[in-house]
């Protein structure tokens, strides 16, 4: 779609879509060293995220062989019995901002891997249910670790897709149609003022 039909093409019309392409070129490069910090920010979290996804991944590979092995010992009621009282692990969760992101980071917990008198039970009388309870434990202590660096990654990556939707919108549909009026009006105008120079040469013939 071009301009013709919806902006007169006229000095003043000239001057302001050079103004707003200035104002999109600016725009578009703010929007670029964000995407950048943004790209930068979310490689340095990714990088121990990776880590610690490899964790989480090898010790639920050591919890899930020990719950099989408590379960064919104990029975599904014996396991649950076992894993009697239950209890209320405390986090502390603080709001934060990463280049204007909302996020959440954990500043204080309570650890969820118990020791033998914590839990209440002895080695003999539980065996494979108290191993595989410190097992889980000891995953869930992993996953809560990670919760907050996972949610960091996900707001970074939702924010880097959006700035990178908003650049291509600048640059690839704003300031071509910009530069496509530029060219119109200035073309327009040219012609125009070629024109009334052609008249004012016949009119000075016409009155020698």
């Amino acid at each position: 779609m071009t301009d013709r039909g919806r902006i007169a093409p006229t000095r003043v019309n000239l001057l302001r879509a050079r103004k707003q392409l200035g104002q999109v070129e600016k725009g578009a490069e703010l929007v670029r060293r964000k995407r950048e910090a943004l790209v930068g920010e979310l490689f340095r979290l990714a990088r121990p995220a990776m880590g610690a996804r490899t964790e989480i991944a090898q010790q639920a590979g050591r919890a899930y062989p020990q719950l099989l092995a408590a379960l064919a010992a104990h029975g599904r009621r014996g396991a649950r019995a076992l894993a009697w009282p239950g209890r209320t692990v405390s986090i502390t969760v603080r709001p934060g901002f990463v280049w204007g992101i909302p996020v959440a980071e954990i500043v204080e917990r309570e650890p969820v891997r118990r020791t033998m008198e914590a839990r209440g039970m002895t080695p003999e009388g539980s065996g494979t249910a108290a191993r595989s309870a410190a097992e889980f434990e000891a995953l869930a202590d992993l996953l809560i670790d990670a919760a907050a660096r996972e949610q960091q990654i996900q707001r970074l990556g939702e924010a880097v897709a959006r700035s990178t939707r908003q650049l291509r919108t600048l640059e690839q549909r704003i300031e071509p149609a910009l530069r496509s009026r530029i060219a119109w009006v200035w073309s327009t105008l040219d012609e125009r003022e070629r024109e009334e120079h052609v008249r004012l040469k016949h009119l000075r013939r016409r009155g020698e």
